[in-house]
């Protein structure tokens, strides 16, 4: 055999050399493609998203079973117990108090209804040696704080041995003064809101936006007032003036009101029926007021009944349940919104 056939010609069981063999022989781990590595962080990454969701839909899921073992509890103490949450126990002497909060509107908690029906109960009740109106609001309706006023006049008549009494905490403006002025006497602190007697109707006008816009109005109708102050018509003065005259017929409605209410406890002063807003201590000054205290201390120091017993209209303890339960799962539905969007930035 020659050289060549026996020192360069490799044999039939003979291997080629491996380019990546080191000189002792062994075989190095072949490098990973970078898009196999890229692979294999969004795996992980879909690993870990899907664990996390998996953890927040437990917890999730066991707020809201508590949530509802919460409701059905609160449902069957309701159906056990009726007469939980309703009017406190009146068995003995007291002086009976009737709240007026928030707006006053027929589909307001402080509406005509709500309030006469409370001091109905307030003055039927033969223990109640007295009532309070307790107010905190800005006013609103004028027809329903006239329905409170009528009725408290025939309270008033009805039962001549029991007083009535307004008590003005943070404001008692506009209606609510209306209201309170039908009472005995009116006690407010000295840092309340008091007065705004006056009437005020506002809305806009779109002509100019309209007109930029390119937009036409066509509007239709049978009666040549049935457009009366429409917005997005021109303003006609004969409508603003018709519409001024109501308005003042209203004011005067409020100061007839107020002044036999009030008769010459009143001031002699220009500036209070215009609508202005006093302080207590201010409407101590000009007759609005008859004195300055809180509920309590009318109670204690005036009637002489310092127990209270609430007789305002409240809702069901049913329906508080209702609302709350609907209030928890907005909540928990937005937090949970919140959150995903956090994670998805």
């Amino acid at each position: 055999m020659s050289e060549w056939d026996s020192d360069q010609k490799p044999g039939w069981g003979d291997q080629p050399v491996s380019q990546e063999e080191s000189p002792r022989g062994s075989r190095k781990t072949p490098a990973m493609p970078p898009e196999s590595s890229r692979d294999w962080k969004l795996i992980e990454k879909l690993v870990m998203s899907l664990q996390s969701e998996q953890r927040k839909s437990r917890r999730w899921g066991i707020f809201f079973k508590l949530l509802t073992f919460a409701y059905l509890f609160g449902l069957f103490f309701v159906i056990q117990f009726p007469g939980a949450g309703s009017l406190e126990s009146a068995s003995g002497k007291h002086t009976a108090v009737v709240d007026v909060s928030g707006t006053i509107a027929a589909d307001e908690l402080a509406s005509a209804d709500n309030i006469v029906g409370g001091l109905r109960r307030a003055f039927e009740e033969e223990n109640s040696v007295a009532v309070i109106m307790r107010i905190n609001s800005p006013g609103g309706s004028p027809v329903q704080a006239g329905y409170v006023y009528d009725e408290m006049v025939r309270l008033r008549a009805e039962y001549p041995d029991k007083k009535l009494y307004a008590v003005i905490s943070d404001v008692g403006a506009s209606g609510a003064y209306y209201m309170a002025a039908a009472a005995d006497e009116i006690y407010a602190d000295k840092a309340s809101l008091v007065g705004s007697i006056g009437v005020v109707a506002g809305g806009f006008g779109f002509t100019g936006t309209m007109e930029k816009l390119g937009i036409d109005r066509r509007l239709y109708t049978a009666g040549e007032n049935k457009a009366f102050l429409d917005p997005f018509s021109p303003e006609d003065e004969q409508e603003v003036d018709f519409w001024q005259d109501v308005l003042e017929t209203t004011h005067q409605q409020f100061i007839e009101s107020v002044r036999e209410g009030r008769g010459d406890r009143l001031a002699d002063d220009e500036k209070l029926f215009s609508g202005l807003i006093w302080s207590g201590e201010q409407a101590l000054d000009l007759g609005l007021v008859d004195g300055l205290g809180s509920t309590s201390h009318v109670a204690r120091q005036v009637i002489g009944q310092e127990e209270l017993v609430d007789y305002s209209h409240r809702k069901s303890p049913l329906q508080d349940i209702v609302d709350q339960f609907g209030v928890s799962i907005g909540s928990g539905i937005a937090d949970y919104l919140m959150e995903s969007r956090l994670q998805l930035r």
